[in-house]
């Protein structure tokens, strides 16, 4: 399968099975057809092109074109469904998204956790429900030595207490359980103070950092108890917090809507303000919200992309320069096909455990009970529930067999097709056509480096 744009005056094709991208001239760009599964013959092609380029120029750029598809890296076939190891033999879960707080200082509007309680009471966890989640952790991880945790909520500062004991746990016992877990925690910044931040920098591989933008957007979402904005009351102790790591190991992770379609100018806030590690992600929100995005305004997010691509990849050589989470790619195809084709492992090699313990397949399937694998406190788990999610990939999804970028978005977010289509085998649509243009942007601006 092939694909192809041109941005900025630059022709990209893209070979969907080697991975392989071209930048291509013009005729190059017409000489290759996305729709055909192999190269045209030369005679047909110099006669569709006719005209509008010299005889001799097709010629010498058809058998370029032929030498890429003779070393496998256009129009190659696609044979990765047949690699050994695609299909998962066991359950090793390598992931676990901590919530050792369900319950939040803020109220952000668009929470799909409904204000951090998730739908059910607000409340903390508790130390010996947290231990036994590292210990399920531990014992369902097979031999994998690198795991990682999230400590997550609601707002996780506001456990800090409980925080600190898992850290200790853990940090006790790593050597004698012969792994190495690397640690995040997400917070909002309202409770980062200088001891909080201390110790977050001493223990804690990643920090999450909530924000959205300008502080006009920030505050029309992330509110706090009392209904007023939350930007001037966290700013200072992100971009310390982002300071304070030397500007790495960390993200500021923002959500844009429909309320700001222009969230490249949000991007650049953040940038200006000085972070160099920024995500701004869209909103997932159903029919009626108020601030969900649709299909109408794709054409504006897409313009909005492929401005901040441009201003991305304008600063990226100077002091200026900084990391935007979603134009960030490994054009040599990063991790392996067994990867590249289920994304996060949600339900089979990631969970989250809440604070009674329960355990789900991702932080956004807490709280629909029927997604309940099983609980720390007992021994039993739902192997048939894990299975479908093992067995959900890219090969398994019928939108994903005929889409270009499938091994590079693996098949998209189960919560969110689940949530939105009722079907774990439905990719969310517009979400799609956004990862898309991402991806398009993203190889773009790796292009312009």
């Amino acid at each position: 399968m092939i694909h192809k744009y041109s941005l900025y005056g630059t022709n990209i094709v893209l070979d969907t099975a080697s991975g392989a991208v071209h930048i291509v001239d013009d005729i190059a760009y017409d000489l290759i057809d996305e729709n055909d599964s192999s190269l045209k013959d030369l005679d047909y092609l110099k006669e569709k092109l006719y005209g509008k380029y010299p005889v001799r120029d097709i010629e010498d750029a058809y058998k370029e074109l032929k030498e890429l598809c003779d070393n496998g890296l256009l129009y190659t076939k696609d044979e990765h469904r047949n690699i050994p190891g695609i299909e998962l033999k066991n359950h090793v879960i390598k992931a676990m998204c901590l919530h050792v707080c369900h319950d939040c200082n803020l109220r952000c509007g668009y929470c799909f956790a409904h204000t951090r309680d998730f739908g059910g009471h607000r409340m903390l966890m508790d130390e010996e429900t947290a231990k036994r989640a590292v210990d399920f952790l531990v014992r369902n991880s097979g031999a994998r030595r690198n795991l990682e945790i999230d400590f997550f909520g609601g707002e996780p500062l506001m456990n800090m207490d409980v925080v600190r004991k898992t850290v200790e746990y853990i940090k006790e016992n790593e050597d004698s359980w012969g792994k190495k877990i690397n640690l995040t925690i997400t917070t909002n910044g309202v409770l980062l103070d200088d001891e909080n931040l201390e110790y977050i920098n001493k223990y804690m591989d990643n920090l999450v950092l909530s924000i959205d933008g300008r502080k006009e957007i920030n505050d029309k979402m992330r509110k706090t108890i009392s209904g007023k904005g939350s930007y001037d009351v966290i700013i200072d102790k992100l971009k310390k917090a982002a300071d304070s790591r030397n500007q790495d190991r960390y993200y500021v992770r923002g959500t844009f809507t429909s309320l700001n379609l222009d969230f490249s100018e949000d991007v650049k806030h953040l940038a200006e303000m000085g972070f160099k590690q920024i995500s701004v992600e869209p909103v997932v929100a159903p029919d009626g919200s108020g601030y969900e995005l649709k299909e109408e305004h794709l054409p504006i997010l897409f313009k909005e992309y492929e401005k901040l691509a441009k201003y991305y990849a304008d600063k990226w050589q100077t002091d200026d320069w900084f990391n935007f989470f979603h134009f960030m790619i490994d054009l040599t195809q990063g991790p392996c096909v067994a990867k590249r084709v289920r994304g996060c492992g949600a339900g089979s090699e990631y969970v989250a455990v809440t604070p009674e313990g329960n355990i789900y397949p991702c932080h956004q399937f807490v709280g629909q009970t029927e997604f309940i694998i099983g609980n720390v406190y007992g021994d039993e788990l739902d192997y048939e529930l894990m299975d479908a999610f093992k067995e959900k990939n890219v090969f398994t999804k019928k939108a994903c067999m005929s889409c270009w970028a499938r091994y590079y978005c693996s098949g998209g977010c189960h919560a969110n097709s689940w949530n939105l289509n009722r079907d774990l085998d439905v990719p969310y649509e517009l979400g799609c056509e956004l990862q898309k243009k991402r991806i398009e942007c993203a190889i773009w601006a790796k292009a312009m480096e």
